[in-house]
């Protein structure tokens, strides 16, 4: 093999420094040859886009030198595909991640400049809306900081999920236009470009040597074109990227259409063709939606598959070898169509035989599941993939005989197991069941924590796990220390370091020197201080909207909004604590934040964020209970939101019903930043406990085995509602229109979501667990003292849940790569 350095002409350029007079010069340079302005005419927003091209152009020597390794050591390399990263602001993380974060600031300092007013007019992108995309970013981040060649793949969004705003206390959407002042950071790449096809029927044929050849045709096609992120790692000079794609159309206008005046039409097949990267998620509530969605996800698969195979026949031509230079993570059943895309490209582009096709194919990927709940795993109606990929339904129609013929002649003794592991699924109309689809094709299957990953054995992958016993493993996720911690909270970061040093920021495990600092007086004084100072910080944010102590516990839950989080549940908690302290209780004060979206068609998830409002209007202007209660709601929840809220928090909010959380991340950030957690033994949640000590975390509620059980039981929650009177109270004061004078009935829905739709999420089971559990939260706040030295301790314990450690994981037990140092 002939490597790209070998084969290209020396290429010389200059280096820039990262001093603090170069940057400063750098600084000027771009400011006027970038941007077109001098200093009296530059904005603030002028002045964030020069500091971003200023370290742009630096992280690009390292991109360009990272990517020459690769192509000169022939490494194998990870492709991380993900219908979501959500990245959050770049700037200041970049800084700390290459290093001169310090000198930057001195730079814009000597131009009369403060960088972190620089750095707060950067926008979030829109390319994510949860934990399924913030993960996907702290792997990125791990990967490059490994130094580990891998590349994420995804969509660039337009206008990203929504942008959240509250109007009487209804969450109401509106277009997340993050790209409205341009993206300093990516690269378009128009020569980087692939076509995109949907629809037409399939065609046969027979080759020269007799062999049935299958012909895509009649198609209506997209082109997509990349867009390059650089990703760097923080100490060492790997910079990997992220690419995404936008949506093109194949034909930007119809002239004639313009000529016979229909200005319209003339643009129609442009506007249709780029809604595919308009809008992350959307409303699948209509039939429209649920096939934007399903091209949403073929788009952007297909492009990076071509993409993948484009840049490993570069240097290779056997496609035997393709597992051994490539790996394709799939993050959720989003990107599954990837296995059937790849086997179509293989058997019709290349014209492989199938059984050496799929040989390939299934040595590829590797597919990481992300929930149990068989609602949330990905169905598609036959008739749907019928219409839009024809060819797609073929494969995946002779992956599933194959393999339903290998476990009939395998399983004699069991009729109806082809039945339930069949792709297919044949019951209440024909649909494909993408996770089934993933795990067949794939070599690994991950859960992301050990309960998940147990549950997954023994529930919805039972018949695969025994199918394929080796092939269902755990890796629980994990998140950046770079960003969660060294980033978002720095007085935290620094106090840390000044004790144990700054290996940390690398290798989370040597957090475990802070424990023997729980018995510090000193340090637990300065956790407090921090803390306070923290709260403080967050308090003059919320002030515009509502004053609250730094004084009081911040407990805070900051989800995506769902019923198997059960942020109904801490409601139905803030409205007994209302209830007794208007009762003549003593509690400790209170200010429960809230923050995270629903799904434009959730409706009760919207309804419940309504709810929160409603409690905050009547707990808040209650002159009996506002001293030691407050309740806030923090619109537009995002990864800069977070990075305020966390470092804050007193008390971490993880009370999903137990067995339907797969992992949780949000339980790390906020214990890594020393919050205390009150969860159920559910996700990560379980592991957090272990690692931090029983004794430093409040467990409450059914287990998930127990959960089984109440409901196979046939539980009734009319029996619960009716034998525990402040339960009671709290529901009917919901449902009577207490918090809703104008409109008595409007939180009906909710009560009867609780006792006549049967409770499916078991809120009230766990009511009066959790209560009580509340109660010994309030105990141990009581003594300062001591909620500084478990929060310590929780620190201390969060070695375990770096994504450096997940992502070492994958690539030792799934993927098979190694560093690539340069």
């Amino acid at each position: 093999m002939t490597s790209r350095k070998d084969a290209s002409p020396p290429f010389d350029y200059d280096k820039l420094g990262r001093d603090r007079t170069s940057l400063r010069r750098s600084l000027a340079n771009q400011l006027i040859y970038s941007l077109g302005k001098n200093p009296d005419t530059a904005t603030t927003r002028d002045w964030f886009a020069t500091t971003a091209y200023v370290v742009r152009e630096r992280l690009i020597e390292r991109w360009m030198e990272t990517t020459q390794s690769y192509y000169s050591a022939d490494a194998k390399r990870v492709y991380y595909l993900s219908l979501e990263f959500l990245t959050g602001r770049l700037l200041s993380n970049s800084l700390l991640n290459l290093g001169f974060h310090q000198e930057c600031r001195e730079a814009l300092s000597d131009l009369e400049l403060d960088i972190d007013k620089v750095c707060e007019l950067e926008q979030d992108a829109a390319l994510g809306n949860g934990g399924l995309g913030r993960l996907a970013a702290c792997f990125l981040d791990s990967m490059a900081t490994l130094s580990l060649p891998g590349y994420g793949y995804g969509i660039r969004y337009e206008y990203g999920m929504f942008r959240q705003r509250i109007e009487q206390g209804y969450q109401i959407e509106h277009p997340d236009n993050w790209l409205r002042y341009g993206n300093p950071w990516e690269f378009a790449r128009p020569e980087v470009l692939f076509p995109v096809k949907f629809s037409g029927h399939v065609q046969q044929s027979t080759d020269e040597q007799g062999r049935l050849r299958f012909h895509w045709v009649g198609t209506e096609d997209v082109m997509a074109m990349a867009y390059d992120t650089p990703v760097p790692g923080y100490g060492t000079t790997t910079v990997n990227h992220m690419r995404l794609w936008s949506a093109k159309a194949s034909r930007d206008f119809n002239l004639k259409y313009f000529n016979e005046g229909n200005y319209i039409k003339a643009v129609e097949q442009k506007n249709e063709s780029e809604n595919l990267s308009k809008v992350l998620y959307p409303n699948d509530t209509t039939q429209m939606g649920r096939e934007l969605r399903l091209k949403q996800q073929y788009f952007f698969v297909c492009a990076s598959l071509q993409d993948i195979l484009r840049r490993f026949t570069i240097h290779h031509s056997n496609l035997d070898e393709l597992p051994d230079k490539v790996a394709i993570q799939l993050n959720d059943t989003h990107p599954s169509i990837g296995i059937a895309e790849l086997m179509r490209l293989l058997v019709d582009g290349h014209r492989l035989d199938w059984d050496r096709a799929w040989d390939i194919t299934r040595r590829t990927f590797s597919y990481t599941n992300h929930t149990l709940m068989p609602e949330a795993l990905e169905t598609w109606p036959v008739h749907l993939f019928e219409q839009i990929l024809p060819r797609h339904l073929q494969i995946i129609y002779e992956i599933n005989r194959r393999f339903l013929e290998d476990v009939r002649r395998q399983h004699p003794d069991d009729p109806d197991l082809a039945r339930r592991v069949s792709i297919v699924d044949e019951q209440g109309g024909r649909r494909l069941r993408m996770a089934y689809l993933a795990t067949i094709g794939s070599h690994h299957v991950n859960g992301v924590a050990e309960i998940h990953t147990a549950l997954m054995k023994r529930t919805i992958f039972a018949d695969f796990d025994r199918l394929f016993p080796d092939r269902i493993v755990n890796i629980t996720n994990g998140i950046t220390p770079r960003r969660w911690l060294h980033h978002a909270n720095p007085e935290l970061s620094a106090a840390i370091s000044e004790r144990i040093g700054t290996e940390w920021v690398r290798d989370l495990s040597c957090l475990a020197r802070l424990a023997p600092l729980a018995e510090d007086a000193g340090f637990r004084k300065r956790f407090r201080e921090v803390k306070r100072a923290e709260k403080t910080r967050l308090a003059a944010l919320v002030k515009t909207r509502l004053a609250v102590d730094p004084a009081s516990m911040f407990d805070v839950h900051i989800k995506r909004m769902h019923e198997y989080k059960r942020q109904l549940l801490n409601v139905l908690h803030v409205v007994t604590r209302y209830n007794r302290i208007r009762d003549g209780q003593h509690l400790v004060p209170r200010t429960v934040i809230f923050g995270g979206k629903a799904a434009p068609g959730y409706g009760t998830a919207k309804l419940i964020i309504k709810l929160i409002h409603s409690v905050a209007d009547v707990v808040n202007g209650d002159p009996a209970t506002s001293d030691r209660l407050k309740v806030a709601f923090l619109r537009d929840y995002s990864v800069t939101s977070a990075e305020q809220i966390v470092p804050a928090a007193d008390l971490s909010e993880q009370i999903s019903t137990a067995g339907t959380e797969a992992s949780g991340t949000g339980n790390m950030k906020l214990a890594l930043n020393g919050a205390l957690t009150i969860g159920t033994l559910d996700g990560a949640n379980i592991e957090i406990g272990n690692a931090v000590g029983e004794g430093n975390i409040f467990i409450f509620g059914l287990t998930a085995g127990e959960v089984a059980a109440r409901r196979a039981a046939g539980y009734n929650p009319w029996d619960i509602y009716h034998s525990n009177e402040e339960l009671r109270r709290v529901l009917d004061m919901i449902a009577s229109g207490y918090f809703s004078s104008d409109a008595p009935d409007r939180f009906r829905p909710i009560l009867d979501v609780l006792t006549t739709h049967g409770d499916f999420f078991l809120l009230l089971a766990d009511y009066a667990s959790y209560v009580a559990c509340q109660e010994r939260v309030d105990a141990l706040y009581r003594d300062p003292d001591e909620w500084a030295r478990r929060a310590i301790l929780n620190i201390a314990g969060m070695g375990r849940f770096s994504s450096d450690r997940a992502v070492l994981e994958y690539a030792r037990n799934i993927w098979n790569v190694t560093p690539v140092m340069h």
